[in-house]
């Protein structure tokens, strides 16, 4: 198909919030219209949302064409798989059950010609799931892919409202899953509630990546915590500094003062400061790592 006249579009596929790009030469299809297009997993029906984005070899590099605008017709096959997918992961979990397997199956998805079937779960450990594979091809006939996940995923399928009040970002447009660690909420000095720090899956929300490195470039020129200082002919302990007002906080046995960090500069230093540190907690170690 001729590239010449073609336009990238963004289309989204299934319940897991999956976007992946595509070219068009239907200058007819619009945001939220349900085409057909073939995926890594086979051909599915996928909603768009967003077209128009100018054709460059650059761009699309490696990117296929929309088979066509989906019909009523597909709808209706789109729906009945839906349907169908329901029971079988009654019918999954009844068998993995009569297997004494430990998994706990979370979703099912027919491609839209039925060709492929995916079977995702959750387990704690490695589940040999050879012999249900073996009765599930008896009973679907197709091939079957069982795909085991992570608690992150799930709330990705799942979706909910953040403690932002919007939806989770994962269920949203977030397509891959960065590292978190306790170290960025450290780094934004933020109080170490891990509870109030998770997010709907138990793990670390994504959200403290988003500004971690801009509170990194803010802080390579604010003092360490626990630098001693001399203010009114008093000696006191910067005990925290909020990055966002550029106020420290100081205190000593008998008083607690906030200063403007500029006022730093005419105080007398009675430790050494070393701005480059990041800011020092005497909270317990945590877990460096939550992915």
């Amino acid at each position: 198909m001729s590239t010449e006249k073609a336009t990238i579009c963004t289309v989204k596929f299934s319940t897991k919030g999956s976007f992946l790009s595509f070219l068009t030469t239907d200058n007819t299809l619009q945001i939220d219209d349900y085409v057909i297009a073939e995926t890594p997993r086979g051909i599915e029906l996928g909603q768009i949302t967003s077209v128009g984005d100018p054709y460059s070899p650059q761009k699309a590099e490696g990117l296929s064409f929309i088979i066509r605008k989906a019909d009523t017709n597909d709808l209706g096959i789109q729906k009945r798989n839906e349907e169908d997918c329901k029971k079988i992961i009654n019918i999954v979990q009844k068998n993995a059950d009569d297997l004494l397997l430990k998994m706990k199956v979370v979703s099912c998805e027919y491609t839209l010609d039925k060709s492929k079937l995916m079977i995702t779960y959750l387990s704690d450990e490695r589940v040999d799931f050879r012999e249900l594979l073996k009765v599930l091809a008896s009973l679907y006939h197709c091939r079957i892919d069982l795909r085991q996940i992570g608690s992150r995923d799930k709330a990705k399928m799942v979706g909910g409202i953040g403690i932002c009040g919007l939806p989770l970002c994962c269920s949203t447009f977030l397509n891959e899953f960065d590292g978190i660690s306790i170290t960025m909420a450290k780094n934004q000095m933020l109080a170490l509630n891990i509870p109030k720090l998770s997010g709907h899956c138990g793990k670390l929300i994504c959200c403290l990546k988003y500004e971690d490195e801009a509170y990194s470039e803010a802080k390579k020129n604010l003092p360490r915590v626990g630098l001693r200082v001399k203010y009114n002919d008093m000696v006191y302990k910067i005990t925290s500094i909020n990055i966002l007002t550029q106020m420290i906080r100081l205190e000593n046995q008998g008083n607690i003062e906030t200063i403007p960090l500029s006022a730093l500069d005419s105080l007398e230093i009675l430790s050494p400061s070393n701005k480059n540190t990041k800011n020092e907690h005497t909270s317990k170690n945590i877990e460096n790592e939550n992915e």
